[in-house]
């Protein structure tokens, strides 16, 4: 044989291990980088699982100590009655939360796509229709649970801890104000406050559950106003009676 051929062939091989050998190298750092990018991957997902799992054991702490105070009220003697109610109100707060943060993000993501005015308006009306027949089912189910274990009244303290009392507090208020109520204004009063209260209990926050009374308050406010008070002369003198009682108390 031909010595350059020898020489040609030899180098040919030589060079094939070469390449061999560096396709080799790069395939084995390659499998070892993605490798080790799926550990880090994995231990990203394991650190987040951690992570979302004690943010939800925290919350779930605070809605405990919450249902805690509430159900302090009812002067439950039974300790599995006792504990069934707190356990119960956890679940309601937590699944509140739940309903709302899914409404929020589905939302958000709506508004971020290219729509039109109409269509983004149909689909974020379609996104709260469908949280007001959950919330609504969510609601019907907790009070038919409430009421297998505890008598209406305790129910009543139940729905007004949910909602900061704001309702008797409320209902207080404006006979306090306007003295000369009839027994069919308060009674109107009344039941608009008890319609506020049970749709603020299915809110997620404290700010959005005072929004809810802030509406009726002003549905309250222009039946008065109709039924010719002046509110706003009716309150200025039920705060001037409010500062003599403070002084008069105060000089006791």
């Amino acid at each position: 044989m031909d010595i350059s051929k020898v020489l040609f062939f030899a180098s040919s091989d030589r060079g094939l291990e070469s390449g061999n050998s560096s396709r080799c190298s790069f395939f084995s750092s390659a499998h070892t980088a993605s490798f080790k990018n799926l550990i880090f991957c994995l231990l990203l997902v394991v650190v987040s699982t951690i992570s979302n799992a004690q943010s939800e054991t925290e919350f779930r702490k605070t809605l405990h100590d919450r249902s805690v105070k509430i159900v302090n009220t009812l002067e439950i003697t039974d300790s599995g009655k006792y504990k069934k109610i707190v356990d119960l109100l956890v679940e309601q707060y937590f699944t509140l939360n739940k309903i709302h943060d899914k409404t929020k993000q589905s939302v958000a993501a709506i508004k971020s796509l290219q729509l039109s005015e109409e269509e983004r308006n149909n689909c974020i009306k379609k996104e709260e229709d469908e949280r007001s027949v959950t919330l609504k089912n969510l609601h019907d189910g907790f009070i038919a649970d409430l009421q297998r274990d505890l008598t209406g009244s305790q129910i009543e303290k139940v729905k007004d801890g949910m909602t900061y009392h704001v309702m008797p507090v409320t209902y207080t208020a404006y006979q306090d104000m306007v003295l000369t109520l009839t027994d069919e204004q308060k009674e109107k009063i009344y039941n608009w406050l008890k319609e506020a209260r049970e749709l603020a209990m299915d809110e997620g926050s404290s700010e959005d559950k005072h929004k809810v009374f802030g509406k009726y308050k002003g549905k309250i406010n222009n039946y008065l106003s109709g039924q010719g008070y002046d509110m706003k002369k009716e309150e200025k003198a039920w705060q001037e009676r409010l500062k003599q009682k403070k002084i008069k108390e105060a000089a006791q």
